[in-house]
């Protein structure tokens, strides 16, 4: 049986010490769009030799910047193939502002099991902590595994985002590169639905998708710069679902409404007639 609950549910998944350095956070940087102005002095203060801005969307890549081998989706009491799960949603909440370079040690759990008859959801949390112990970022990520679900749990609810009955406050449109996928995949996620044509292919894909926390980090890094005032520590909190896929080159466009200390934001993409791309995003200001 691909889901035991009784084996998984509260299983630890994970506990790793892993190190990071200013090049790895400039490449992260550079893998959701800064830079793409060489002559911009605010964009270059994300890829700075020695102190480059350090986006919160980073903590979703720290732990695995370094590898190579393509994920498994192999957990206590769960063992699904690759092609059948897709990332459902992703937060990330953070303590202090993360360094640009340092030590942590993070502990990964499974939470939550939902049970959507065809399909499966599982919810990971992730607790972060540095060299000294202090808390630096917890994470939650769920995947959504097609044809999985029917293992006899809870479905779940739902935590939709009511968003007000009005235009956004701002439209901000962000083109992402044709090698956007290509960049990002160098930050440690190494699945070929990214970068081979002929798996993507068989996932029912034209050609290679980007990476969902690629687009993640590319909606909140032009957030930041554009709402903000590039000051990547008044970020608190946040957090998306991956509502549809993005094509690298495809322009996102990127809707916000101002809600006291949140922005509530929904990504679409242009050259689809505004087809979903991120949905129920939630950005909570310092």
């Amino acid at each position: 049986m691909p889901i035991d609950p009784g084996v998984a549910l509260g299983a630890v998944v994970a506990k790793e010490t892993f190190s990071w350095n200013a090049s790895d956070v400039a490449l992260y940087n550079l893998a959701v769009g800064a830079g793409a102005d060489p002559l911009d002095a605010a964009g270059l203060e994300y890829l700075d030799d020695r102190r480059p801005k350090v986006l919160p969307a980073f903590a979703t890549v720290a732990a695995h910047f370094h590898e190579t081998e393509p994920p498994k989706v192999s957990k206590p009491g769960i063992e699904i193939d690759l092609g059948s799960v897709v990332h459902g949603a992703q937060e990330v909440q953070v303590h202090k502002p993360i360094p640009a370079e340092g030590t942590a040690t993070t502990t990964t759990t499974i939470v939550e099991l939902q049970d959507k008859g065809s399909a499966a959801v599982i919810v990971e949390e992730s607790s972060t902590v540095d060299d000294s112990g202090e808390p630096l970022w917890t994470a939650r990520s769920s995947i959504f595994c097609k044809g999985e679900g029917g293992f006899g749990g809870e479905r779940g609810t739902s935590d939709k985002v009511t968003y007000p009955d009005r235009e956004p406050d701002h439209v901000i449109e962000e083109k992402t590169l044709p090698q956007q996928a290509l960049l990002y995949r160098l930050c440690g996620d190494r699945n070929p639905l990214h970068s081979d044509p002929a798996f993507a292919e068989k996932a029912g894909f034209p050609r290679p998708i980007l990476h969902g926390l690629g687009t993640y980090g590319i909606v909140l890094r032009t957030v930041v710069d554009q709402l903000l005032d590039g000051d990547v520590e008044r970020v608190a909190s946040y957090g998306a679902k991956f509502a549809g896929i993005v094509f690298p080159g495809e322009t996102l466009r990127i809707k916000v409404w101002e809600d006291d200390s949140r922005l509530l934001i929904t990504v679409s993409v242009v050259e689809r007639d505004d087809s979903p791309a991120l949905g129920n995003v939630v950005l909570t200001k310092r």
